[in-house]
């Protein structure tokens, strides 16, 4: 793709021209968050079309680099590169806006849709939702797939996916899969001799305020909700730990949040958990917008009714977003000093190649709580070869599931 070069500000009337470029920006964001079925992959392509080559806001080597930069970070990787467009073009307050401008029509479906599982009757919802929780299983069998093809590359990549994968499937604790993500890196890191040598290293300089307040964020919520025992406060330490530690995008993040909202702390069951999964895959925007939906039905216990379930919605999604934005901030700062350290990139081969042990593991959890059936094996196997296709967009899938699941 041909390299766009981006014009320089005109001197006179400088700032209102950012304030209408800033505007025009989120009036963009707000279509991709409306139409960006997909994933990360798909997203990347319709920001390219429009935020590059539409729209000229950054050359298409700024957008794959910020995107780079982004994967190697937790939290999820569309919000993240999104956010920091806004960051660049307009600083911190654009920032926030596009993160809130790209979140809410996600968030709001999966609130929508906790709400409706909530207050419907429960053979009405099991029904309607009976082809999408095989279908679910069969999406993160296609992640675990593209995740291992891309990323493992070495032995050593292949024994830690092996490793974490039998580690996580047999040990289903909270604590089990961050633990298996930092040793991963710490393994690889000692192989950094064999990563290039780059000379005529420029200094690095940290400004760790972002970072602070990351850190900052984590301790006092942690408190907070051991101090109030509050729900709602400890849904958004539970999800800021989870956003935290997630290498890999929603891949991993099913893995970890399926551990502790299903297994550890029971707050939904197993069907309820695949169908929001399945849902999420029919919705546009980020698929980090799934903690709205345990966050909503996680909140049912408290009584408070819609207005408890709502509150505990907003608290899964703030607590899942923010430490991802609030690391990004923080890196892109000095990424082009930072990654000039060979630790930095041998690191990444370890941490890669567990988040696709995680995934694998994934696979066998979810499957477990669905009727061994041939049913529901046939349509685990033919979602995962219509995904293989590319050919039919995931909605259409989870759409096909919903209205079978409404006939029969």
């Amino acid at each position: 793709m041909e390299e766009i070069k981006l014009a320089p500000p005109p001197r006179r009337g400088g700032s209102r021209t950012r304030r209408v470029r800033g505007i025009i920006f989120l009036k963009d964001v707000a279509a991709l968050g409306l139409t960006a079925f997909g994933g990360p992959q798909a997203h990347m392509a319709m920001m390219l079309r429009l935020l590059v080559a539409k729209r000229r806001y950054l050359t298409a080597a700024e957008l794959l680099e910020i995107t780079a930069l982004c994967q190697i970070l937790p939290g999820p990787t569309s919000t993240q590169t999104v956010t920091a467009i806004g960051f660049r073009l307009g600083g911190p307050n654009l920032a926030y806006l596009t993160l809130l401008v790209w979140m809410l029509p996600a968030v709001s479906i999966m609130t929508l849709a906790g709400l409706t599982m909530s207050y419907l009757d429960k053979e009405q919802v099991a029904r309607l939702v009976q082809y999408v929780q095989p279908i679910a299983v069969g999406f993160v069998a296609y992640s675990a797939y593209r995740v291992s093809e891309k990323v493992i590359q070495t032995k050593t990549s292949v024994a830690l996916m092996v490793g974490a994968a039998i580690l996580a499937y047999t040990f289903q604790l909270p604590w089990t899969l961050p633990l298996l993500l930092l040793v991963g890196g710490l393994i690889t890191t000692f192989r950094y001799r064999k990563m290039p040598v780059q000379h005529d290293k420029l200094p690095l300089q940290v400004e760790w305020s972002n970072f602070i307040l990351w850190l900052g964020v984590l301790i006092a919520a942690a408190l907070l909700g051991s101090y109030t025992r509050l729900l709602p406060v400890r849904l958004f330490e539970n999800f800021y730990r989870n956003g935290s530690l997630v290498f890999g995008g929603g891949q991993v993040l099913a893995p970890l949040l399926f551990t502790e909202f299903v297994e550890a702390k029971k707050y939904l069951t197993p069907q309820e958990f695949l169908s929001g999964l399945g849902l999420v895959q029919a919705v546009p925007g980020p698929n980090f917008s799934f903690a709205a939906y345990i966050g909503s039905l996680a909140m049912r216990q408290a009584g408070n009714g819609v207005s408890g379930q709502v509150l505990g919605a907003l608290a899964g999604a703030a607590g899942i977003f923010m430490p991802g934005t609030l690391l990004i901030f923080f890196l892109i700062r000095f990424w082009d000093r930072l990654k000039q350290y060979r630790v930095v990139k041998a690191s990444l081969e370890g941490i890669n190649a567990v988040s696709a042990g995680l995934v694998c593991a994934a696979t066998f959890l979810l499957y477990h709580p669905l009727p061994d059936t041939p049913v529901n094996l046939i349509l685990v196997a033919v979602t995962f070869l219509l995904l293989l296709w590319e050919k039919i967009p995931s909605y259409a899938i989870v759409g096909a599931g919903l209205i079978a699941g409404m006939i029969w």
